[in-house]
């Protein structure tokens, strides 16, 4: 190796510093949550020029509007998340199957639908109402009635909520046929432009 060659990212050890610089210190401490995200390597989600910083604590563009969010997100995501081996999961994705790899050993089943399918169609009539927790990776405006429409009665969604140029992790719990998200704390995060609310006119 010459001076001006760079020395290779160990990226176990920037996993590692992940978990005890981004999530410990920000309040992600549940042990699952920090086995699932130290066992799992984000670098095999992310194009090979992105492998060296992927474990940065930011959003990394993965091209075309999608991004991979930053580890923090899907800490707190999955933690709000709380799956358990009785779980039917679907989750939204958007350019990235990290956070569904990450959720996948936890639950009992589980489904991925990519943001602009189920903008668009929903999940297939046949799954309607019959999942437990809907986890969409990014900030969303507003729920369409079309992807609510697959959770069970008590399912529930974590979710970002995007405001006004704010984001928030939000969650959510579908009673009476309607769900209704609950703001938890302001957090960077990718807002999803499949799930814009639709634009009212101004005067």
């Amino acid at each position: 190796m010459t001076l001006t060659e760079e020395r290779p990212v160990n990226l176990a050890a920037a996993r590692r510093a992940m978990i005890d610089s981004q999530l410990r210190t920000s309040g992600v401490n549940e042990p699952w949550v920090l086995t699932a995200m130290n066992s799992l390597p984000r670098e095999d989600f992310v194009p090979a020029a992105l492998r060296d910083t992927c474990y940065i604590d930011r959003a990394l563009p993965l091209g075309e509007g999608r991004f991979l969010a930053a580890p923090l997100v899907h800490g707190k995501m999955l933690a709000e998340a709380a799956p358990a081996k009785d779980d039917r999961a679907l989750v939204v994705t958007s350019g990235s199957d990290y956070l569904a790899a990450l959720l996948a050993p936890l639950v009992g089943s589980m489904d991925r639908i990519d943001a602009a399918e189920a903008a668009l169609k929903g999940v297939a009539r046949g799954k309607r109402g019959t999942y437990s927790l809907l986890v969409i990776d990014g900030a969303i405006e507003q729920l369409p009635a079309n992807l609510a429409a697959a959770l069970a009665e008590g399912g529930r969604v974590v979710t970002g909520l995007a405001e006004r140029g704010v984001t928030r992790l939000a969650v959510g719990r579908m009673i009476a046929d309607q769900v209704v998200l609950q703001p938890l704390a302001d957090i960077g995060m990718p807002v999803l432009a499949e799930f814009a609310a639709a634009k009212g006119w101004s005067f």
